[in-house]
């Protein structure tokens, strides 16, 4: 998978897992890994799928309809990235934390919904529901924070709502921090998860 490798000054911090929103590249999320830990490595991600030139991690069928096959199928391919990658760059596998918007939070939050033991917790900016209706790994104790607008057109706040309780209902500590505005990653949000990183993530 295309991607940016860059080394942190603390190799004890967990490494932050950047993953972009549609129509992103590896690059979009490198000044948000700097806000949350600036002394973290991050491994930053392009998605493997092309929607109309438009990178993206896994395919849909329209506009919040997501193609299952494919995402299990992707969600797959991204965790066995992350064994090579913590082979090739020399860190613990155990010790990723996961950054995603929109498109990037939905990929990590299927890691999540499939392997019990893929990340160490996840910072996830309006994302949707991965999947419904199956079974999820025991999450006990694993910290996510997730931020959500009221007023977001493609991620509606019951979406957010229905994740929170999904994760919960595994054992999470999951945070929500909600914005009066639309899609858009904000600040304010960043700041947000800043602080919870600071707080959560040992």
């Amino acid at each position: 998978m295309k991607h940016v490798f860059k080394e942190g000054s603390d190799k004890t911090k967990p490494v932050l897992l950047l993953l972009h929103g549609t129509g992103g590249t590896e690059q979009d999320l490198l000044p948000l890994g700097d806000i949350i830990e600036p002394s973290s490595s991050v491994l930053s991600v392009r998605g493997n799928v092309s929607e109309n030139g438009m990178p993206r991690y896994f395919r849909r069928l329209a506009e919040g309809v997501f193609d299952e096959e494919d995402l299990i199928f992707r969600t797959k391919e991204l965790n066995d990235f992350l064994d090579e990658a913590a082979e090739k760059y020399d860190f613990d596998r155990n010790n990723i934390v996961a950054v995603g918007y929109s498109n990037g939070a939905n990929i990590a939050g299927s890691l999540l919904f499939h392997y019990q033991n893929a990340l160490k917790g996840a910072i996830l900016h309006h994302p949707m529901v991965p999947r419904r209706g199956i079974e999820l790994p025991d999450l006990t104790k694993l910290p996510v924070f997730i931020s959500a607008g009221e007023n977001d057109p493609i991620c509606p706040a019951q979406e957010t709502k229905d994740l929170k309780e999904l994760l919960l209902a595994v054992g999470a500590k999951v945070q929500v921090h909600w914005e009066k505005n639309g899609h858009q990653l904000t600040q304010t949000e960043a700041a947000a998860a800043a602080e919870w990183f600071k707080e959560n993530i040992n």
